[in-house]
Protein backbone atom coordinates (compact mmCIF):
# COMPACT_ATOMS: atom_id res chain seq x y z
CA UNK A 1 0.00 0.00 0.00
CA UNK A 2 1.16 3.21 -1.19
CA UNK A 3 -0.31 6.05 1.09
CA UNK A 4 -0.14 10.34 1.06
CA UNK A 5 -0.23 12.43 4.73
CA UNK A 6 -2.48 15.25 4.52
CA UNK A 7 -0.95 17.85 7.37
CA UNK A 8 -4.04 20.14 7.86
CA UNK A 9 -2.32 23.12 9.03
CA UNK A 10 -5.11 25.59 7.49
CA UNK A 11 -6.84 26.80 10.34
CA UNK A 12 -6.27 30.59 11.90
CA UNK A 13 -5.18 29.56 15.70
CA UNK A 14 -7.61 31.91 17.03
CA UNK A 15 -8.14 30.30 20.52
CA UNK A 16 -4.50 30.02 20.79
CA UNK A 17 -3.58 33.87 21.18
CA UNK A 18 -0.21 34.37 19.34
CA UNK A 19 1.01 36.75 16.66
CA UNK A 20 2.56 33.26 15.11
CA UNK A 21 0.05 30.95 14.03
CA UNK A 22 0.17 27.68 16.03
CA UNK A 23 1.74 25.33 12.78
CA UNK A 24 4.84 27.62 13.26
CA UNK A 25 5.54 27.55 16.64
CA UNK A 26 9.04 26.35 17.57
CA UNK A 27 10.44 23.47 19.97
CA UNK A 28 14.00 23.11 20.21
CA UNK A 29 14.11 24.50 16.68
CA UNK A 30 11.74 22.69 15.19
CA UNK A 31 8.07 23.85 13.96
CA UNK A 32 5.24 21.93 14.80
CA UNK A 33 5.38 21.62 11.12
CA UNK A 34 8.09 20.56 10.73
CA UNK A 35 7.84 17.94 13.93
CA UNK A 36 5.15 16.09 11.81
CA UNK A 37 6.69 15.87 8.16
CA UNK A 38 10.19 14.34 10.05
CA UNK A 39 8.42 11.61 11.48
CA UNK A 40 6.07 10.70 8.72
CA UNK A 41 9.42 10.61 6.62
CA UNK A 42 10.83 7.63 8.67
CA UNK A 43 7.65 5.19 7.28
CA UNK A 44 8.31 3.79 4.00
CA UNK A 45 4.90 3.63 3.06
CA UNK A 46 4.33 7.27 2.81
CA UNK A 47 5.24 8.48 -0.57
CA UNK A 48 3.68 11.38 -0.55
CA UNK A 49 3.25 14.62 1.48
CA UNK A 50 0.58 17.50 1.42
CA UNK A 51 0.79 20.56 3.62
CA UNK A 52 -2.56 22.65 3.80
CA UNK A 53 -1.61 26.08 4.81
CA UNK A 54 -3.66 29.67 5.47
CA UNK A 55 -2.62 31.85 3.01
CA UNK A 56 -2.11 34.43 5.55
CA UNK A 57 0.52 32.35 6.52
CA UNK A 58 2.16 32.11 2.62
CA UNK A 59 5.61 33.84 4.13
CA UNK A 60 5.85 31.25 7.04
CA UNK A 61 5.65 28.25 5.44
CA UNK A 62 8.30 29.38 2.37
CA UNK A 63 10.78 29.89 5.50
CA UNK A 64 11.15 26.41 6.93
CA UNK A 65 12.43 25.66 3.49
CA UNK A 66 9.89 21.69 3.06
CA UNK A 67 11.55 19.43 0.30
CA UNK A 68 9.14 17.15 -1.12
CA UNK A 69 6.44 18.51 0.08
CA UNK A 70 3.41 19.80 -1.87
CA UNK A 71 1.98 22.61 -0.66
CA UNK A 72 -1.84 23.61 -1.20
CA UNK A 73 -3.95 26.29 0.12
CA UNK A 74 -7.02 25.66 2.95
CA UNK A 75 -10.15 26.37 2.32
CA UNK A 76 -12.93 28.31 5.23
CA UNK A 77 -12.76 25.26 7.48
CA UNK A 78 -11.36 21.92 7.98
CA UNK A 79 -13.54 19.96 5.65
CA UNK A 80 -12.87 22.23 2.91
CA UNK A 81 -9.50 22.47 3.54
CA UNK A 82 -9.46 18.53 3.30
CA UNK A 83 -11.27 18.32 0.19
CA UNK A 84 -8.77 21.11 -1.67
CA UNK A 85 -6.16 18.32 -1.26
CA UNK A 86 -8.10 15.21 -1.81
CA UNK A 87 -9.15 16.56 -5.09
CA UNK A 88 -5.37 17.46 -6.14
CA UNK A 89 -4.50 13.79 -4.85
CA UNK A 90 -7.15 11.81 -6.91
CA UNK A 91 -5.25 13.06 -9.83
CA UNK A 92 -1.73 11.37 -8.73
CA UNK A 93 -0.86 7.84 -10.05
CA UNK A 94 0.14 4.95 -7.11
CA UNK A 95 -1.50 6.65 -4.18
CA UNK A 96 -4.15 4.49 -3.04
CA UNK A 97 -4.49 5.23 0.76
CA UNK A 98 -4.69 8.54 2.47
CA UNK A 99 -3.94 10.13 5.97
CA UNK A 100 -5.45 12.84 6.95
CA UNK A 101 -3.77 14.58 10.25
CA UNK A 102 -4.04 18.01 12.41
CA UNK A 103 -0.78 19.91 12.15
CA UNK A 104 -1.83 20.36 15.71
CA UNK A 105 -1.31 16.52 17.25
CA UNK A 106 2.58 16.85 16.94
CA UNK A 107 3.23 14.09 19.43
CA UNK A 108 2.44 10.71 18.07
CA UNK A 109 4.23 8.10 18.17
CA UNK A 110 6.48 6.08 15.36
CA UNK A 111 4.42 2.83 16.81
CA UNK A 112 1.11 4.31 16.06
CA UNK A 113 1.09 5.85 13.02
CA UNK A 114 2.70 2.12 11.98
CA UNK A 115 -0.36 0.73 13.55
CA UNK A 116 -2.38 2.40 11.44
CA UNK A 117 -1.24 2.08 8.20
CA UNK A 118 -0.53 -2.16 9.18
CA UNK A 119 -4.18 -2.19 9.75
CA UNK A 120 -5.53 -0.72 6.99
CA UNK A 121 -4.92 -3.64 5.21
CA UNK A 122 -7.83 -5.25 6.43
CA UNK A 123 -9.97 -2.35 6.64
CA UNK A 124 -12.40 0.69 4.81
CA UNK A 125 -10.44 3.28 7.29
CA UNK A 126 -8.36 3.19 10.92
CA UNK A 127 -9.43 5.63 13.50
CA UNK A 128 -7.28 6.01 16.96
CA UNK A 129 -9.39 6.84 19.84
CA UNK A 130 -8.81 6.72 23.28
CA UNK A 131 -11.45 6.10 26.04
CA UNK A 132 -13.02 8.88 28.75
CA UNK A 133 -11.80 9.24 31.75
CA UNK A 134 -13.63 11.98 33.12
CA UNK A 135 -17.24 12.03 34.13
CA UNK A 136 -19.19 13.14 31.92
CA UNK A 137 -22.28 15.76 31.53
CA UNK A 138 -24.63 17.20 29.33
CA UNK A 139 -25.82 20.61 29.68
CA UNK A 140 -30.00 21.08 28.42
CA UNK A 141 -30.93 24.90 27.89
CA UNK A 142 -34.59 25.36 28.04
CA UNK A 143 -37.03 28.47 28.23
CA UNK A 144 -37.21 28.39 32.19
CA UNK A 145 -33.78 26.95 33.20
CA UNK A 146 -30.67 25.17 32.64
CA UNK A 147 -29.70 21.90 34.38
CA UNK A 148 -27.23 19.09 34.00
CA UNK A 149 -27.39 15.58 32.99
CA UNK A 150 -25.08 12.80 33.11
CA UNK A 151 -23.62 10.24 30.02
CA UNK A 152 -22.25 7.15 30.36
CA UNK A 153 -18.82 7.22 29.65
CA UNK A 154 -18.59 3.66 28.95
CA UNK A 155 -20.63 4.50 25.66
CA UNK A 156 -18.23 7.89 24.95
CA UNK A 157 -14.53 8.14 23.24
CA UNK A 158 -12.27 10.20 21.97
CA UNK A 159 -11.00 10.32 18.25
CA UNK A 160 -7.55 11.46 17.04
CA UNK A 161 -5.64 12.02 13.82
CA UNK A 162 -3.98 10.59 11.40
CA UNK A 163 -6.94 8.77 10.18
CA UNK A 164 -6.58 6.29 7.49
CA UNK A 165 -8.92 5.95 4.63
CA UNK A 166 -8.99 4.79 1.58
CA UNK A 167 -8.52 7.61 -0.97
CA UNK A 168 -11.18 7.72 -3.46
CA UNK A 169 -14.08 6.75 -0.69
CA UNK A 170 -13.12 9.79 1.53
CA UNK A 171 -12.99 12.19 -1.90
CA UNK A 172 -16.31 11.02 -2.38
CA UNK A 173 -17.91 11.39 1.19
CA UNK A 174 -16.19 14.96 1.28
CA UNK A 175 -17.77 15.66 -2.30
CA UNK A 176 -21.13 14.10 -1.54
CA UNK A 177 -21.71 14.03 2.24
CA UNK A 178 -19.94 17.75 3.28
CA UNK A 179 -23.51 18.28 5.57
CA UNK A 180 -22.56 15.41 7.30
CA UNK A 181 -18.58 16.63 8.57
CA UNK A 182 -18.44 17.14 12.20
CA UNK A 183 -14.99 17.43 13.26
CA UNK A 184 -13.09 15.04 11.41
CA UNK A 185 -13.21 12.88 8.35
CA UNK A 186 -14.90 9.60 9.93
CA UNK A 187 -17.99 11.84 10.57
CA UNK A 188 -18.67 11.64 6.81
CA UNK A 189 -18.95 7.93 7.34
CA UNK A 190 -23.18 6.96 7.15
CA UNK A 191 -22.01 3.75 7.19
CA UNK A 192 -19.11 2.34 10.25
CA UNK A 193 -19.08 -1.25 8.98
CA UNK A 194 -15.58 -2.18 8.76
CA UNK A 195 -14.06 0.54 10.10
CA UNK A 196 -11.72 -0.07 12.52
CA UNK A 197 -11.17 1.70 15.55
CA UNK A 198 -7.85 1.19 17.22
CA UNK A 199 -6.00 2.29 20.76
CA UNK A 200 -4.77 5.77 20.04
CA UNK A 201 -2.20 7.30 22.82
CA UNK A 202 -3.00 10.02 25.06
CA UNK A 203 0.11 11.38 24.64
CA UNK A 204 -1.26 12.39 20.92
CA UNK A 205 -3.44 15.13 22.55
CA UNK A 206 -4.10 18.35 20.56
CA UNK A 207 -2.66 21.44 21.02
CA UNK A 208 -5.36 24.17 21.49
CA UNK A 209 -4.38 26.97 23.46
CA UNK A 210 -0.64 28.38 25.14
CA UNK A 211 -1.53 25.73 28.15
CA UNK A 212 -1.34 22.55 25.68
CA UNK A 213 1.87 24.32 24.27
CA UNK A 214 3.29 24.16 26.88
CA UNK A 215 2.31 20.88 28.77
CA UNK A 216 3.94 20.04 24.95
CA UNK A 217 7.14 21.69 25.68
CA UNK A 218 7.81 19.87 29.24
CA UNK A 219 7.43 16.64 27.42
CA UNK A 220 10.26 17.63 25.53
CA UNK A 221 12.09 19.05 28.10
CA UNK A 222 11.81 15.97 29.98
CA UNK A 223 13.78 14.28 26.65
CA UNK A 224 16.24 16.68 26.73
CA UNK A 225 19.82 15.10 27.70
CA UNK A 226 23.40 17.02 27.68
CA UNK A 227 27.00 16.13 26.47
CA UNK A 228 30.19 17.45 27.28
CA UNK A 229 33.03 17.74 24.62
CA UNK A 230 36.80 18.77 24.60
CA UNK A 231 39.90 18.93 22.55
CA UNK A 232 43.35 20.10 22.16
CA UNK A 233 45.36 20.59 19.16
CA UNK A 234 49.07 21.74 19.10
CA UNK A 235 50.20 24.21 16.70
CA UNK A 236 52.68 23.44 14.11
CA UNK A 237 54.32 25.31 11.23
CA UNK A 238 53.37 24.00 7.37
CA UNK A 239 49.68 22.81 8.78
CA UNK A 240 46.53 24.48 7.97
CA UNK A 241 43.87 26.14 10.59
CA UNK A 242 40.50 25.39 10.93
CA UNK A 243 38.61 27.04 13.15
CA UNK A 244 34.57 25.82 13.71
CA UNK A 245 34.80 24.58 9.83
CA UNK A 246 36.33 28.14 9.01
CA UNK A 247 39.89 28.32 7.61
CA UNK A 248 42.04 31.17 9.30
CA UNK A 249 45.29 32.09 8.01
CA UNK A 250 48.03 31.87 10.35
CA UNK A 251 51.42 30.72 10.29
CA UNK A 252 50.41 27.67 11.86
CA UNK A 253 48.15 25.35 12.04
CA UNK A 254 47.12 22.02 13.87
CA UNK A 255 48.63 19.07 14.26
CA UNK A 256 45.86 16.60 14.23
CA UNK A 257 44.91 12.95 12.17
CA UNK A 258 42.19 14.89 10.57
CA UNK A 259 42.29 18.75 9.11
CA UNK A 260 42.86 19.13 13.25
CA UNK A 261 39.50 21.48 13.72
CA UNK A 262 39.22 21.17 17.50
CA UNK A 263 35.45 22.84 17.43
CA UNK A 264 34.20 20.56 15.18
CA UNK A 265 35.78 17.47 17.38
CA UNK A 266 34.52 19.22 20.21
CA UNK A 267 30.71 19.66 19.19
CA UNK A 268 30.65 16.36 17.32
CA UNK A 269 31.82 14.56 21.08
CA UNK A 270 29.34 16.65 22.46
CA UNK A 271 26.58 15.84 20.19
CA UNK A 272 27.95 11.71 20.56
CA UNK A 273 27.89 11.67 24.02
CA UNK A 274 23.97 13.45 24.61
CA UNK A 275 22.81 10.64 22.42
CA UNK A 276 24.59 8.12 23.91
CA UNK A 277 26.55 7.55 20.82
CA UNK A 278 29.97 6.80 22.17
CA UNK A 279 32.88 9.56 21.19
CA UNK A 280 34.51 10.89 17.84
CA UNK A 281 37.24 8.26 18.61
CA UNK A 282 34.89 5.45 18.17
CA UNK A 283 33.57 6.11 15.33
CA UNK A 284 36.72 7.92 13.24
CA UNK A 285 39.49 5.74 14.28
CA UNK A 286 42.71 7.61 14.30
CA UNK A 287 43.78 4.42 12.98
CA UNK A 288 41.94 4.70 9.83
CA UNK A 289 43.46 6.03 6.92
CA UNK A 290 40.49 7.08 5.51
CA UNK A 291 40.13 9.33 8.00
CA UNK A 292 43.77 10.91 7.50
CA UNK A 293 43.58 14.47 6.43
CA UNK A 294 39.69 14.42 6.25
CA UNK A 295 37.90 17.84 6.97
CA UNK A 296 36.00 17.69 10.59
CA UNK A 297 32.97 19.11 8.66
CA UNK A 298 32.40 15.77 7.01
CA UNK A 299 32.55 14.18 10.04
CA UNK A 300 30.16 16.48 12.23
CA UNK A 301 27.62 16.11 9.03
CA UNK A 302 27.78 12.32 9.65
CA UNK A 303 27.40 12.52 12.91
CA UNK A 304 24.35 14.63 12.47
CA UNK A 305 22.94 12.56 10.08
CA UNK A 306 23.27 9.37 12.49
CA UNK A 307 22.09 10.94 15.46
CA UNK A 308 18.89 12.68 13.15
CA UNK A 309 17.75 8.76 11.82
CA UNK A 310 17.82 7.73 15.91
CA UNK A 311 15.18 11.16 16.74
CA UNK A 312 17.71 13.43 17.82
CA UNK A 313 18.02 16.84 17.80
CA UNK A 314 20.28 19.76 18.82
CA UNK A 315 18.60 22.21 21.36
CA UNK A 316 21.67 24.44 22.07
CA UNK A 317 25.37 24.58 21.74
CA UNK A 318 27.55 26.54 23.59
CA UNK A 319 31.18 26.92 22.81
CA UNK A 320 34.63 28.02 24.74
CA UNK A 321 37.58 29.15 22.44
CA UNK A 322 40.33 28.41 24.21
CA UNK A 323 43.62 30.55 22.56
CA UNK A 324 45.68 33.23 22.68
CA UNK A 325 45.61 33.62 19.58
CA UNK A 326 44.16 34.61 16.78
CA UNK A 327 41.83 36.47 18.33
CA UNK A 328 37.72 34.94 18.34
CA UNK A 329 35.94 38.09 17.95
CA UNK A 330 36.17 38.64 14.46
CA UNK A 331 35.37 34.97 13.45
CA UNK A 332 32.24 34.63 15.53
CA UNK A 333 29.24 35.35 13.37
CA UNK A 334 30.61 33.50 10.20
CA UNK A 335 31.49 30.61 13.22
CA UNK A 336 28.04 30.66 13.97
CA UNK A 337 26.65 30.85 10.19
CA UNK A 338 28.61 28.05 9.72
CA UNK A 339 28.01 25.75 12.65
CA UNK A 340 24.40 26.48 12.39
CA UNK A 341 24.10 25.28 8.42
CA UNK A 342 26.40 21.97 9.68
CA UNK A 343 23.96 20.88 12.53
CA UNK A 344 21.10 22.34 10.87
CA UNK A 345 19.99 24.25 13.43
CA UNK A 346 19.32 28.40 14.00
CA UNK A 347 22.64 30.60 14.76
CA UNK A 348 19.86 31.49 17.99
CA UNK A 349 20.74 27.99 19.43
CA UNK A 350 24.73 28.38 18.89
CA UNK A 351 26.80 30.73 21.29
CA UNK A 352 30.50 31.14 21.06
CA UNK A 353 32.98 32.68 23.19
CA UNK A 354 36.53 33.50 23.01
CA UNK A 355 38.87 32.74 25.89
CA UNK A 356 42.04 32.95 27.10
CA UNK A 357 44.83 31.69 29.50
CA UNK A 358 45.78 34.60 30.49
CA UNK A 359 49.60 33.29 28.82
CA UNK A 360 49.61 30.02 31.16
CA UNK A 361 50.59 26.66 29.94
CA UNK A 362 50.80 25.63 26.05
CA UNK A 363 47.41 27.95 25.03
CA UNK A 364 48.90 30.86 26.74
CA UNK A 365 51.98 30.45 25.17
CA UNK A 366 50.45 30.03 21.52
CA UNK A 367 51.58 26.31 21.08
CA UNK A 368 48.09 24.95 21.08
CA UNK A 369 44.28 25.87 20.90
CA UNK A 370 41.73 24.31 23.12
CA UNK A 371 38.46 24.06 23.20
CA UNK A 372 34.77 22.93 25.11
CA UNK A 373 31.32 23.17 24.41
CA UNK A 374 27.79 21.84 26.13
CA UNK A 375 24.94 20.45 24.23
CA UNK A 376 21.88 19.61 24.82
CA UNK A 377 19.57 17.33 22.46
CA UNK A 378 15.90 16.62 22.62
CA UNK A 379 14.79 13.48 21.12
CA UNK A 380 11.79 13.35 19.22
CA UNK A 381 10.09 9.80 19.37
Amino acid sequence: MSFCLIILAGGNSHRFRSNISKPYQIIAGKSLVQINIDKARKINQIKKIILVYNKKDLKRVKSLKLKNVKLIVGGKNRQSSALNALKYLVSIKGISKVLIHDVARPNFSIKLLSSIIRNMKNARAVIPTINIQDAVKQKIVSSLNGYILGKNRDDLFLTQTPQAFDLKEIYHLHKTNAAKYRDDDVSLYIDLNNIKFIEGEKGNFKITDQSDFQNLKNIYKSKQSVGIGFDVHRLVPKRKLYLAGLKIKSPLGTLGHSDGDPVLHSITDAVLGACKMGDIGQMFSDKSKKFKNIRSTILLQEVIKKIKAKGYFINNIDINIITQTPKIKKFKNKMTDNIAKLCEISINQINIKGKTTEKLGVVGKGKAIACEVITSVIKYD
